[in-house]
């Protein structure tokens, strides 16, 4: 049972639901303080609450702030789970009812035995994505953990940054933090223990992790991992744009230049039809060429209105980060994601343009443009036998270098223990390679996941090789979770100790078919965007420059 009776727990109630196998299968029925939720129990021994609904989305205000589920009267049956509203295939799916997380629950877990948390924020580029993308957490929860997967809202509906009351901007992060506050509140029912909190995430998961240990908002975990998502990357944050809403109504015909007209008018708008069109105008579409206008942003400080940031991640001094033990990281070959589908004509006009993400060069931009291609391409020619080249630049912009700069600035504002790693291995469960047919070397954007989670897409059948590095890598995570440390001590299974970083010391482990502990990835190339930075240091968008 999830549960065991105690004196100051209400009692965990059970119903028969059918028979399994020829035994009555029991699925469980929790007491929460929103209520009682059942749910359903899975084959392989866990239970499993899905689409339990945390938040409640304002219908005459889709845009702007949700606010906490107000609980059920009657039993709710957490069979089934949902998407946010978002683009699949070139159709629109979702519904604006998905403020819902998914709950795993081993069945360890009792009010006697509380078991940690993991929360896991899924990625997609803040457009696409959801709570079970991702895949099963089985491989996670035979650790004895509770694994906790939330949906939040995306593209227009979850991050128009507008500097109104209406719609202030970052909407979907807040979704989140009202999910972190109902697992609070809520997770002991479950046997979790929520003063083990761990929040871990990929890509635009990993840069949301990231802003919640740099927000303004109260401690809600106790751990973070953050997964090819920095959140000093060029690639995420955006300055309000007031324009969006304007552009949308515009496209239905609907003409007006008053943000709070449109806002109601589009609020009225089918929600499919609404996406469709979002993504057709590449306002939230996500492609090797173009970056969503619906990104996290600084929010202006509104009276009544709480904010999530006000300030770029770099210059905020946020004093969770003292206390959170931190593991943060990438993959050794990032961009073959998004650069390795394009054509040959992409990289014959590349024109390493992404820099202005990041700076205002003006007239010092054909020297700084020049300097990059120097360093990375030499005198070659643009075209693709340079595609491997204009990929390294790709990755060390937004993934490697960003995580290098965040690092040291944890480390500057106070961070006590911070472990940085690099995915490497390539198998036969490296996730997006396969999920796009990529012939590439190393690991690219999103590869470790396929160790982490069990995808529909991967083969059942698992090579030793791909069961070690499964084994090692949720054993590192898990680890981490219950001590705040990944290797606290060394065995056959994990052979190399890991060591944080220091302000002197930078050791990362490589995470290869063999454990390695070495120093500062990628060396060479960080140290000239080390120099650039600092050449270019007042030319820098989003940074008080520190000399």
């Amino acid at each position: 049972m999830l549960q065991r009776l105690d004196m100051w727990s209400v009692v965990l109630l059970v119903s028969l639901c059918g028979l399994v196998q020829g035994l009555y299968r029991v699925d469980p029925l929790v007491s929460t303080n929103k209520g009682l939720i059942r749910g359903l129990r899975s084959d392989e021994g866990y239970a499993k609450f899905l689409g339990v609904p945390y938040a409640v989305v304002d219908k005459i205000n889709p845009f702007g702030p949700s606010i906490p589920h107000p609980g059920f009267d009657d039993i709710f049956e957490a069979y089934e789970t949902n998407v946010c509203p978002q683009i699949s295939d070139n159709e629109a799916i979702g519904t604006i009812d998905c403020l819902t997380m998914n709950i795993y629950v081993p069945s360890a877990a009792t009010t006697q035995n509380r078991l940690p948390v993991m929360v896991w924020i899924h990625g997609g580029a803040f457009v696409f994505g959801s709570a079970e993308a991702e895949g099963s957490p089985r491989l996670l929860l035979k650790h004895d953990v509770i694994v906790v997967s939330i949906n939040y809202r995306l593209g227009a509906y979850g991050f128009m940054c507008l500097d109104i009351p209406e719609v202030p901007g970052n909407q979907g992060l807040k979704d989140q933090a009202l999910a972190l506050r109902w697992i609070n509140e809520n997770i002991e029912a479950f046997g979790g223990d929520a003063g083990q909190i761990t929040i871990f995430g990929e890509s635009a998961g990993g840069m949301s992790v990231n802003l919640h240990l740099l927000s303004s908002y109260e401690t809600l975990f106790q751990r973070a991992i953050i997964q090819s998502g920095p959140a000093s990357s060029p690639w995420l944050i955006m300055d309000s744009n007031k324009t969006v809403p304007i552009k949308l109504a515009e496209a239905f015909d609907f003409e007006t230049e008053d943000t709070l007209e449109a806002l109601e008018y589009l609020a009225t708008v089918d929600v499919h039809t609404l996406v469709k069109l979002a993504h057709d105008l590449e306002i939230t579409s996500f492609t090797e060429s173009n970056i969503p206008s619906t990104l996290p942003c600084i929010e202006k400080e509104i009276e009544g209105i709480e904010a999530f940031i006000t300030d770029y991640p770099m210059n905020i001094n946020s004093p969770k980060v003292r206390n959170t033990p931190i593991i943060i990281g990438h993959t050794n070959n990032e961009l073959p994601f998004l650069y390795g589908l394009a054509d040959p004509e992409f990289f014959s006009n590349y024109d390493f343009s992404f820099i202005s993400n990041a700076f205002d060069l003006r007239n010092e931009w054909e020297d700084a443009v020049n300097d990059v291609k120097h360093f990375y391409i030499g005198d070659e020619q643009l075209n693709e036998n340079v595609a491997n080249e204009i990929t390294d630049f790709g990755s060390d912009f937004i993934f490697n270098h960003p995580t290098q700069r965040m690092a040291d600035r944890l480390l500057d504002i106070g961070a006590r223990t911070i472990y940085r790693y690099v995915f490497s291995y390539s198998g036969g469960r490296n996730l997006l390679k396969i999920l796009y047919n990529l012939n590439t070397t190393g690991a690219t954007h999103a590869d470790e996941l396929g160790y982490l989670f069990d995808h529909e897409i991967l083969s059942k059948d698992i090579a030793p090789e791909d069961q070690l590095m499964i084994d090692r890598l949720t054993t590192l995570w898990i680890n981490f979770v219950k001590y705040g440390d990944p290797t606290p001590s060394t065995s056959e299974l994990l052979p190399v100790k890991w060591q944080p970083i220091t302000k002197t010391s930078q050791p990362y482990l490589n995470l290869d078919s063999d454990l390695t502990l070495e120093a500062r990835p990628f060396h060479g190339r960080m140290a000239f965007w080390d120099l650039f930075y600092k050449l270019y240091r007042n030319q820098h968008k989003y940074e008080v420059s520190r000399k």
